[in-house]
């Protein structure tokens, strides 16, 4: 099950969950209405078969998806790779990632005050970053993750850094955060 949490303030290795202080956890629920990011359970034994993802990727008009292996032995470049992965970045269109195996962290800013919430997500974890929040990626401490990417149409790679206010697709996301968000 995937945990989320308002991260501290520090410097410190980004691959660690470190905390200054107890950690302020998130529930699913908070983490959507404050970021419109979207989590879904789905078993990794019987993802192919029990209908759940596809009834997702139906639903959610997902038509493309591809793999990615994130680790030191199947990534080239790797540690510029990981280095560009936790840049503060956007992108035009939802980020979507189911874990097969392994397990990382999606940082994302929340709407109200910009803090930074860190989402841990394992086997069996799908999330849905919109489009249009300022989000970066990082393995943790086991170096490893297998997930599948899924888009709607063609695959858009673009991450834009921050600062990129003036796109549309950040200014469509604070209007929905605004009004706030429905699933």
């Amino acid at each position: 099950m995937v945990r989320a949490w308002f991260m501290d303030n520090e410097s410190t290795d980004q691959r660690l969950e470190h905390h200054l202080t107890p950690p302020e956890f998130l529930s699913l629920e908070e983490l959507f209405n404050s970021t419109g990011v979207e989590y879904f359970k789905i078993n990794v034994p019987t993802y192919d078969s029990d209908g759940v993802l596809d009834g997702i990727r139906k639903k959610r008009g997902y038509s493309y998806e591809d793999e990615i292996t994130c680790s030191e032995k199947c990534l080239p470049d790797y540690e510029n790779k990981l280095k560009s992965f936790f840049t503060e970045h956007l992108h035009t269109d939802e980020e979507i990632r189911f874990v097969l195996d392994g397990s990382g962290y999606f940082d994302v800013r929340n709407g109200k005050d910009d803090r930074w919430i860190r989402i841990e997500v394992t086997a069996g974890d799908m999330i849905v970053i919109p489009a249009g929040i300022y989000h970066r990626f990082t393995l943790d401490v086991k170096n490893y993750i297998r997930a599948k990417r899924y888009f709607v149409g063609e695959p858009i790679w673009l991450p834009y850094n921050r600062p990129c206010d003036d796109m549309q697709c950040r200014k469509d996301y604070l209007q929905r955060l605004e009004v706030g968000f429905s699933a």
